[in-house]
C-alpha cells in the first residue's frame, strides 16, 4: 500500500468538469466526428411544439434515435410528417446538453425513395438539356389571341375543375377540348404522352395545357418521364405546364414552352380576360376614330385649299393658249437666233478662205510639167542602167568556171576537197575527185610523172 502527500507542492490534482461541460465536449466530439449525413427510418412519437419546432424518435427493427428539426429548417419541409412515415433526413449528430441525450439535429427531410427519385429526375433533366429539348431558342410563343384551348389531365382531377373555373370566369369564349389521360399510377406517363400526340395530330387548338393538382413527389413523378417530356417537345402547338404548386418542378416543366405556378394560371396564361380584349378593343376603335377624323379633317382642308384655287375650264383654256403662244415664239426665235448667228459667221469665213486659198490651177500646170521631166529622167537612168548591166552579165559569163569545163577542162581536187594545180601534191593510190562540165568522177592515181622543167 502506498499513499500520496497531497501537501506536496509537485502533487497536481486533475482538472474536475462540470456536467455542462462534460456534455459540451462530447457534442462537440460528435459533431466533429459525424458530418452532415442521410438517415433512413421510420416517424415516431412525433410531435410538434407551440414553438414550431418538432421532436420525433426515427427508428428502424433494432434502434431508434431521437430527432429535433428546429422551426427555421421545419417550415421548409414541404409536408408534415405522420405516425410511421418512411422518411429520410439529413441530420448532425449532437448531443443534447441539458439532458445528456444523444440525438441528431434534421436538417432537411423527404419522404423514403425521394432521394432515389431525385437522382433519377437530375439524371434525365441532364440528359435532355444535353439533347437541347430544353433550349430557350425553341420556346414557342403563346397566340395573341386564342380561340380554342386543349386540356391534357384526368377528367376527375380537381385541377381540371380549377382550369374550367379560371377559363369560364376569364374567357368564357374560349372553345375547351380535353383529351383525358390519368395523372398517376402505372402506365400513366404513356396514356399522358398519346393524349398530347392526340393534341398534335389533330390541330384543334391553339394552345395545350398540361395540368395536375399537387402532390408528393411519386404522385407527380408521371410528368418525370422522358416519355411526356419528348411529347410535348414534339407537340405542334405551344404548351403550357402547369403541375403541381409552385415550388413543384417537373421534367414537363422544362420541357414545355411555358411554366405555370399552378393549374388555375396555366389557364390564366393561355387566355387574355374577355373584359381585356373588350377594353383593348374599344381603345383601338377609339384610336381607329380618331385617326379617322384627323385624317378627314385634313382631307377637308386640302380640299378647301385646292377649291380655292381652281379655275373654269374657259380660263384654264385660255390661259394655257397665251402660255403656249409664248412658248412657241420663244421657240421660234431659239431656232433662228443661232441659225441667222452661224450664216454670218460662215460668209466671214468663205470670205477668208477665198483670201487665203491658193491657186490650184497654176499649181497642177507645174506638177505636170514636173511629172514629164521626171518620167523622161527616169527613163534615160534606166536605159543605162539596163545596158550596164548588160555589159557586165557578158563579162561574168565569160569568166564563168562552167564555159571552161564546157571546151574540156577539168577541176582536179584531193580529198580534202582543195583544188590541186601542181602533181607535186599527187601521190599513188591517191583518190581525187574530178570535176567535168556535166558532173564529176572519182579517179585513183596509179603513178605521178615527174613535172617537166
Amino acid at each position: 500500500m502506498f499513499s500520496i502527500d497531497q501537501t506536496d507542492p509537485a502533487y497536481t490534482a486533475p482538472p474536475v468538469l462540470t456536467v455542462t461541460s462534460l456534455n459540451q465536449q462530447v457534442a462537440r466530439l460528435l459533431e466533429r466526428s459525424f458530418p452532415l449525413v442521410w438517415i433512413g427510418g421510420e416517424i415516431s412519437n412525433f410531435k410538434r411544439a407551440a414553438s414550431g419546432h418538432w421532436y420525433f424518435t426515427l427508428k428502424d427493427d433494432a434502434a431508434q434515435v431521437r430527432a429535433v428539426m428546429f422551426r427555421g429548417r421545419a417550415q421548409f419541409a414541404g409536408f408534415v410528417p405522420r405516425e410511421g412515415d418512411k422518411v429520410e433526413v439529413r441530420a448532425l449528430v449532437t448531443l443534447y446538453g441539458a439532458r445528456g441525450d444523444y440525438q441528431i439535429n434534421v436538417e432537411a427531410i423527404r419522404r423514403a425513395g425521394v432521394g432515389a427519385l431525385y437522382e433519377a429526375f437530375l439524371r434525365l433533366k441532364e440528359k435532355l438539356a444535353a439533347q437541347g429539348l430544353f433550349d430557350e431558342g425553341k420556346k414557342r410563343p403563346l397566340p395573341l389571341f386564342t380561340r380554342s384551348i386543349g386540356i391534357v389531365t384526368s377528367p376527375q382531377a380537381a385541377a381540371l375543375r380549377d382550369v374550367l373555373t379560371a377559363l369560364r370566369r376569364r374567357a368564357p369564349h374560349v372553345r375547351v377540348v380535353l383529351y383525358p389521360a390519368p395523372v398517376q399510377g402505372q402506365l400513366a406517363a404513356e396514356k399522358i404522352a398519346g393524349a398530347i400526340a392526340t393534341a398534335s395530330r389533330r390541330a384543334e387548338v391553339d394552345v395545350l395545357i398540361v395540368c395536375r393538382g399537387g402532390g408528393s413527389i411519386e404522385d407527380l413523378w408521371s410528368f418525370n418521364e422522358e416519355a411526356v417530356a419528348r411529347a410535348i417537345a414534339a407537340c405542334a402547338m405551344p404548351v403550357i405546364s402547369g403541375v403541381g404548386h409552385e415550388t413543384d418542378f417537373t421534367i414537363a416543366d422544362f420541357a414545355a414552352d411555358l411554366r405555370a405556378a399552378t393549374p388555375t394560371a396555366a389557364a390564366e396564361l393561355a387566355s387574355t380576360a374577355r373584359a381585356d380584349w373588350l377594353a383593348s378593343l374599344e381603345a383601338d376603335a377609339g384610336d381607329l376614330r380618331r385617326a379617322m377624323e384627323r385624317i378627314l379633317g385634313n382631307a377637308g382642308q386640302a380640299l378647301d385649299s385646292l377649291s380655292r384655287r381652281l379655275l373654269s375650264p374657259a380660263a384654264q383654256i385660255a390661259h394655257q393658249r397665251l402660255k403656249l403662244l409664248g412658248m412657241a415664239s420663244s421657240l421660234t426665235h431659239a431656232v433662228r437666233a443661232p441659225l441667222n448667228r452661224h450664216g454670218v459667221l460662215l460668209a466671214q469665213l468663205q470670205q477668208r478662205w477665198a483670201r487665203h486659198r491658193p491657186d490650184s490651177r497654176a499649181m497642177r500646170t507645174q506638177l505636170a510639167s514636173e511629172r514629164r521631166h521626171l518620167v523622161a529622167g527616169m527613163g534615160g537612168q534606166l536605159r543605162q542602167r539596163r545596158e550596164a548591166l548588160a555589159a557586165l552579165s557578158a563579162q561574168l559569163e565569160l569568166l564563168n568556171p562552167q564555159r571552161t569545163l564546157e571546151r574540156g577542162y577539168a577541176i582536179v581536187s584531193d580529198a580534202k576537197g582543195k583544188v590541186l594545180r601542181s602533181p607535186s601534191r599527187i601521190r599513188p593510190r591517191d583518190v581525187l575527185t574530178v570535176r567535168l562540165a556535166d558532173g564529176s568522177a572519182a579517179v585513183g592515181v596509179a603513178s605521178v610523172q615527174d613535172v617537166l622543167e
